[in-house]
């Protein structure tokens, strides 16, 4: 049997001159709302293009929610398999 699932993923940005900032958070179909930030700094010898720090902060902030989701998925395979054997 095929599902089609979606989930939901925000990611806004907050920088200055000197940093970016990225707070994401993934909606789960279960309900769940993982939540995470990020944050990139720009040396002072790089140009000042805020995409770049952007970037990092957002790939960055992803990283910790894929970790997140990562123990959520762990801790559910194991209390399933628990469920099972009981």
């Amino acid at each position: 049997m095929q599902h089609v699932a979606g989930w939901h993923v925000e990611v806004e940005f907050d920088e200055d001159e000197r940093h970016a900032r990225a707070a994401a958070m993934l909606r789960l179909r279960d309900g769940t709302e993982l939540r995470a930030r990020g944050q990139a700094a720009r040396h002072p010898d790089d140009p000042g293009e805020p995409r770049v720090g952007e970037e990092l902060a957002g790939a960055r902030a992803l990283e910790s929610l894929a970790e997140q989701l990562t123990e959520k998925g762990r801790h559910e395979a194991h209390d399933l398999r628990r469920a099972g054997a009981a």
